[in-house]
């Protein structure tokens, strides 16, 4: 089974990162003030971005280093634009780019 990384923009210009298998259907549970603690204070919007893994651990290593980027960040690699950064994160965290 395969696990995506995704990003959803909040109302107020932050982003929230989690994993799941199903991300429409996770981010449908965040709209409706089922999903985490976080997208209940601060109502989702869209999903910026989402990178599909073979397994959890792939996706909540990926998960964990992005949640260590600022916000400017996060937004460059949703646009594309943190693309060595991102091969980087891979290797560092997989042990191979994507």
């Amino acid at each position: 089974m395969n696990w995506h990384v995704y990003m959803i923009e909040c109302e107020d210009g932050s982003i929230y990162t989690g994993i799941a298998v199903d991300v429409l259907a996770r981010f449908s549970a965040h709209v409706l003030g089922r999903g985490a603690k976080y997208t209940r204070a601060h109502k989702p919007v869209r999903i910026l971005w989402q990178q599909e893994y073979p397994d959890r651990s792939s996706a909540s290593r990926i998960e964990y280093r992005i949640k260590g980027l600022s916000a400017k960040e996060k937004r460059r690699l949703a646009s594309g634009l943190l693309v060595e950064s991102f091969e980087d994160l891979h290797r560092h965290c997989l042990g191979s780019s994507i």
